[in-house]
């Protein structure tokens, strides 16, 4: 009976207008944050540009302590050992390895072959591709004029604030083509996490457990690959607690978000984290970053969201 009433209390606070948007940037500006902060680790690790492995090992070993700290914050909650109910363990393992493993390697080998202005292009497509896929999975968050509008207008955003004098029109399966993978392992792992949090309850004991064992596996490969890390100082190891601290926060929000409201909903929000990465990269390295551009990428991606959350009117859904 607690445990019926305590779920009504979380759906009826993660349903709560306020509470989505000050949720989702929360999670956005720790996404956001983690750019600087990675790029920081690789130098602290003395991680080269091109060591594609020793990114993959660096991530892994994020991820699954990440996993070991959401698990331990829910025992402590819970008073007890989460323990996953025998019909999502197979989701779990496939949002995990989905989601964590398949994101990360994919976005590390498009990054080795691609402009980092095309990373930043290119990654929150996601975005786009999370509202397509909820549209084909679920009925009550259809696409319609509205959700694609605030999207389009989101993504301007992304665009503005990357601009630089050097775009080139190349692609390559390597470089593109991984980055744009990449794009789709995050939007199919947003629609298996709202899939499985429908079997097990408690999203920490979701997130816990994919991040663990998508990390296990990304901690694979980078032995395989001949990769190994070595802490090189006080401040490497902070730094890389404080990176498996943010994701443990910020994907435990974002899957009880995505448990108890529509993908296109909170899905949009997704464009604010280059925002906050490019703002905290410049903020961090000392850069300036109070220019009109960014202020036009900024106006533009909250006009987006916006456009997305604002209250319905009769509207049309795309069959």
């Amino acid at each position: 009976m607690e445990e019926k009433l305590s779920t009504e209390q979380n759906k009826n606070f993660f349903q709560k207008n306020i509470n989505i948007v000050i949720c989702s940037i929360f999670c956005t500006a720790l996404w956001g944050s983690a750019f600087p902060c990675v790029k920081l680790g690789y130098e602290l690790f003395n991680i080269g540009v091109d060591d594609t492995f020793s990114k993959i090992l660096f991530a892994g070993w994020r991820f699954f302590l990440a996993g070991i700290l959401v698990l331990l914050i829910a025992t402590c909650m819970q008073k007890k050992f989460p323990k996953l109910k025998k019909e999502s363990v197979k989701g779990i393992a496939l949002l995990g390895f989905v989601e964590t493993t398949l994101e990360y390697v994919f976005f590390y080998i498009g990054l080795s072959y691609a402009s980092g202005f095309k990373g930043a292009i290119l990654n929150p497509t996601s975005t786009f591709m999370m509202v397509i896929l909820a549209h084909f999975f679920y009925k009550d968050d259809r696409l319609n004029f509205r959700k694609g509008l605030g999207c389009i207008v989101g993504f301007l955003g992304i665009i503005i604030v990357n601009l630089t004098g050097d775009i080139d029109s190349s692609f390559s399966f390597l470089g593109e083509g991984c980055l744009l993978i990449s794009a789709l392992a995050f939007a199919l792992g947003s629609i298996i996490s709202k899939e499985v949090t429908k079997v097990e309850d408690n999203p920490m004991t979701v997130t816990g457990y994919q991040l663990s064992i998508g990390g296990l596996i990304l901690i694979a490969l980078g032995f395989i690959g001949g990769a190994r890390l070595h802490v090189t100082s006080t401040s490497a190891m902070l730094l890389f607690l404080y990176l498996a601290l943010l994701s443990s926060i910020a994907f435990s929000l974002w899957t009880t978000l995505f448990k108890y409201n529509p993908v296109s909903k909170v899905s949009i929000f997704n464009f604010l984290t280059p925002i906050f990465g490019t703002i905290l990269s410049a903020l961090i390295l000392s850069e300036d970053v109070f220019n009109l551009r960014n202020l036009v990428a900024l106006i533009l991606v909250c006009l987006g969201i916006y456009i997305v959350n604002k209250p319905k009117e009769k509207e049309t859904s795309i069959n």
